[in-house]
């Protein structure tokens, strides 16, 4: 009797065990599957970028550093392998492209020009768009952080290979974030 105890008692821990497992599997997944909606939206404003550059530089022929600075961030993104080192690249460009916008406010006939109007547009949809993913990929982070540090899951985490993830927030552009705006007329 104490053996058909044990066994019972076994297995259970077993069954217990594998839906861990099963559970921090589909969190990560999720987080994964969070980040290639990222990757969408990231591979299109790649794309964006250089346009908006081009059309930027017919005005601005002199502002020189601050599109080399663009650029080079966008290609430091596109190159980016993990998830991590994409993470810290989106950010220098979104730094490089805050850069641009205070740039671009120095050309009031630019702001009049439809194809940089159209372009404009585009890039700040692709931001808000961004920035929905951005959102779902940290709850998706957050919960498999969750899954992976609180017991008892965090003892079949570390025994199967499962850390706690890196979030993909501002990073170095909070500074900028947790300022009020100045609003001009």
């Amino acid at each position: 009797m104490t053996a058909i105890i044990i066994l019972v008692v076994v297995i259970i821990l077993i069954i217990w065990a594998i839906s861990l497992y099963n559970r921090l599997v589909k969190l990560r997944n999720n987080r994964e599957n969070a980040f290639a909606d990222i990757d969408v939206q990231l591979k299109q404003r790649h794309d964006l970028v250089p346009q908006l550059v081009e059309t930027v530089k017919g005005y601005a022929a002199h502002e020189k550093e601050t599109f080399e600075k663009v650029v080079a961030a966008r290609n430091n993104a596109v190159s980016a392998k993990s998830i991590d080192d994409k993470i810290v690249a989106e950010n220098a460009l979104s730094s490089a492209l805050a850069g641009l916008k205070v740039t671009l406010e120095a050309y009031p006939e630019l702001k009049a020009n439809q194809n940089f109007m159209q372009l404009q547009e585009e890039v700040a949809d692709l931001e808000n768009k961004l920035s929905a993913v951005r959102r779902y990929f940290n709850s998706a982070t957050k919960e498999l952080n969750n899954a992976v540090q609180v017991f008892p899951s965090n003892i079949i985490a570390g025994m199967c290979g499962f850390h706690k993830e890196m979030m993909f927030d501002l990073g170095e552009q909070r500074a900028n974030y947790e300022e009020a705006p100045q609003i001009k007329f």
